[in-house]
């Protein structure tokens, strides 16, 4: 059966603001099981070249319950509609409409609000200040 498909939400930087106290909860726990998780992989992989298969399958097993806490995160905040880009420093993306254009409103772990824009394709690197910009929530 196929995935439904959600239709993309559109913020503004007031609406993507609105979302912050939710998004940034989720996106701690998520950053945290992420640090877990990575810490896990190696010491599972430790323990498979020190020839301790069973010690590292009980570490395969508790990457697979992380890894589905984790994705109920994320769909979680699918289902506010930004996307998280980085599980390991928090980023995450806002659909915003600039223009005629689909832009990502961007925000980072840590930072108070909105405060960044970058073309769908520029990521990170090419964020841009949004003072001064127009961002719309609707077509």
């Amino acid at each position: 059966m196929a995935a439904t498909q959600r239709p993309v939400k559109f913020f503004t930087v007031e609406s993507a603001n609105r979302t912050l106290p939710l998004v940034s909860r989720i996106v701690e726990d998520v950053v945290r099981l992420n640090a877990r998780m990575w810490d896990l992989y190696r010491k599972g992989k430790e323990l498979v070249e020190k020839g301790q298969g069973a010690a590292a399958e009980e570490i395969q097993d508790e990457l697979q319950g992380l890894a589905y806490e984790r994705s109920q995160y994320i769909e979680e905040m699918e289902e506010i509609g930004c996307l998280l880009k980085d599980p390991d420093v928090g980023l995450v993306d806002f659909p915003a409409r600039r223009g005629d254009r689909v832009v990502y409103l961007c925000w980072k772990l840590g930072e108070p609000r909105i405060a960044h824009w970058h073309e769908i394709h520029a990521g990170f690197a090419g964020r841009q200040p949004v003072e001064g910009e127009e961002f719309l929530a609707k077509l």
